[in-house]
């Protein structure tokens, strides 16, 4: 299964949401994640050689694909992919992920984006709500009904905005694996965020 992430704005959680969905995925089979961003992001995030699964960049995707033992790849893309981009994108993934946050600008951002997608006759994507204020802010769940009001495809568990994802990033880790209050609530969404992929 070939799961895509990508964003037409930057600050979304991209980078976190494909890491940690790789990390639940591996324990269903092997997992390969693909660092498409200039930024190397999701590179850093394994220097410190904590995270079970393999992360290479796009020039190695076609040595390590090859070899077929792959059960799921994770792909962490740039930000503002092109139309040409963004097709090739969708038509080479099982799933793309469009994460944005509640804020007017990241919604404007991923509506763009879903138009983009709509023109490319791409049907196999779905939002998610990440970095959402934490309770009792009801941000996340209004974005949630409203995004469903328009018929549009949308996990229904949402990334809480906590600590823990930060402290996992720096230390290069899991969030389960950070101590923090917060750590395996945050994991446990990522779990249910899997489950709703693989259930679909």
């Amino acid at each position: 299964m070939i799961i895509t992430v990508t964003s037409f704005k930057g600050g979304v959680g991209k980078t976190t949401i494909a890491v940690h969905l790789a990390g639940v995925l591996q324990k269903k089979g092997k997992t390969l994640l693909i660092d498409g961003d200039p930024n190397r992001s999701s590179l850093e995030w394994s220097k410190e050689g904590k995270l079970p699964f393999i992360v290479i960049d796009e020039k190695q995707a076609p040595k390590y694909i090859r070899d077929g033992s792959f059960k799921f790849i994770l792909i962490d893309t740039q930000v503002r992919p092109d139309e040409g981009d963004l097709k090739d994108l969708a038509d080479g993934c099982d799933l793309l992920i469009v994460p944005t946050t509640t804020d007017s600008l990241s919604l404007k951002a991923t509506l763009k984006m879903l138009s983009a997608l709509k023109t490319l006759k791409a049907e196999n994507y779905k939002i998610l709500l990440s970095a959402i204020p934490p309770p009792p802010s009801k941000e996340g769940q209004e974005a949630l009904s409203e995004i469903k009001a328009n018929n549009l495809p949308i996990f229904e568990t949402m990334i809480t905005r906590y600590t823990a994802f930060k402290k996992s990033a720096m230390q290069g880790n899991l969030v389960k694996d950070v101590k923090d209050d917060h750590a395996q609530d945050s994991w446990k969404a990522i779990e249910n965020i899997c489950k709703e992929i693989l259930n679909k």
